[in-house]
C-alpha cells in the first residue's frame, strides 16, 4: 500500500470506483458504498477497509441469490453456485485492487485470504479476462475496455444500452 497513511474518506473515490466496477450500476455502487462506510470508522485501517468492502460486497451477493432462488420453484445447488460466483468475484476484485488503488500483490493477498502465489496467477489471466469481459457470471460486457501495456485497465468505455 502506500507509505503515507490514508483514512477511509481519503479511500472514498477508490471503493466507489471498486464497487461500480465489480456491479456494474450506479444504484448499486452507491449502495455497496453506503453499507461498507457503515461498517467503518475513521481510523480504520486502509486494508481493513478493502476487506470490509469486499465482505459487504459478497453480503449482497448472497441476498441476490436469496432472492432468486426462493422466487423459482426449482433449488439449484447453491453452495456451488455461490463459491464459483466468489471466486469469478475475487479474481475480479485482485485485479481491481491492483489497477484501482494500486495495491501490492502481498496487500491484495492479505484482503481477498489467498496465498501470494493464487493472487499473482488471477492478476496475471484475470486483467485479460475483465477487459474481455469475462471475468463475471452475469455482467455485462464492457465495450472498449482495454489493458494497457503496463497492465492498466483503460477506462474509457461505454456501458451497453
Amino acid at each position: 500500500m502506500n507509505k503515507e497513511k490514508r483514512t477511509p474518506m481519503d479511500l472514498m473515490d477508490d471503493i466507489y470506483s471498486l464497487a461500480y466496477w465489480m456491479t456494474g450500476s450506479e444504484t448499486s455502487a452507491n449502495e455497496l458504498v453506503n453499507v461498507t462506510y457503515l461498517n467503518v470508522d475513521n481510523q480504520t485501517h486502509e486494508r481493513e477497509v478493502f476487506k470490509t468492502f469486499r465482505e459487504c460486497y459478497f453480503d449482497s451477493l448472497e441476498e441476490d441469490i436469496s432472492s432468486s432462488v426462493s422466487e423459482s420453484p426449482y433449488k439449484p445447488n447453491e453452495c456451488k453456485g455461490m463459491s464459483l460466483r466468489q471466486r469469478f468475484a475475487d479474481i475480479k476484485l485482485s485485479v481491481l485492487l491492483s489497477e484501482i488503488p494500486g495495491l501490492r500483490h502481498r496487500d491484495i493477498s492479505n484482503i481477498i485470504g489467498k496465498p501470494l502465489d493464487t493472487i499473482r496467477l488471477w492478476l496475471s489471466s484475470g486483467r485479460q479476462s475483465l477487459a474481455e469481459g469475462l471475468l463475471s457470471f452475469d455482467a455485462p460486457r464492457l465495450h472498449g475496455v482495454s489493458i494497457k501495456k503496463g497492465g492498466a485497465l483503460c477506462k474509457n468505455f461505454e456501458l451497453p444500452r
